[in-house]
């Protein structure tokens, strides 16, 4: 868990670099995620202690919206001043993100109905 943990925050710090020194306006933690992304497909394999170490953070993610979530409440005056858009930046980022789920699902699962040659069924 240490050694996923360790990578995480390389590949993180490798991205904030990345970004600082190209001067990008691009968060480092999702360069660094693209650049753990890249390193992963080029050695075509996931180790062990990386796939259990990301099983286990998916699992208590809750735990990781504790600060943000205490950054909003820090806010909280601003937010009632606009929170119209606030609450339809959150339903409508919402909906898109349910939407985007659902047609990607639905995509994959007929590539993998065509895969092991079943027919696809056009529900339209």
């Amino acid at each position: 868990m240490l050694q996923a943990l360790l990578v995480l925050l390389v590949f993180q710090w490798l991205g904030q670099v990345l970004v600082t020194a190209l001067g990008i306006p691009f968060p480092g933690a999702l360069a660094g995620t693209l650049l753990l992304l890249i390193a992963l497909l080029y050695k075509r394999t996931l180790p062990t202690w990386l796939e259990q170490s990301g099983h286990f953070l998916l699992q208590n993610m809750m735990l990781l919206f504790i600060p943000t979530i205490a950054g909003v409440m820090l806010h909280f005056d601003r937010l009632s001043r606009e929170w119209l858009p606030f609450v339809l930046s959150c339903v409508v980022g919402a909906a898109l993100t349910l939407v985007a789920t659902a047609l990607t699902f639905k995509w994959m699962m007929g590539r993998e109905r065509a895969r092991h040659g079943c027919a696809v069924e056009d529900e339209a």
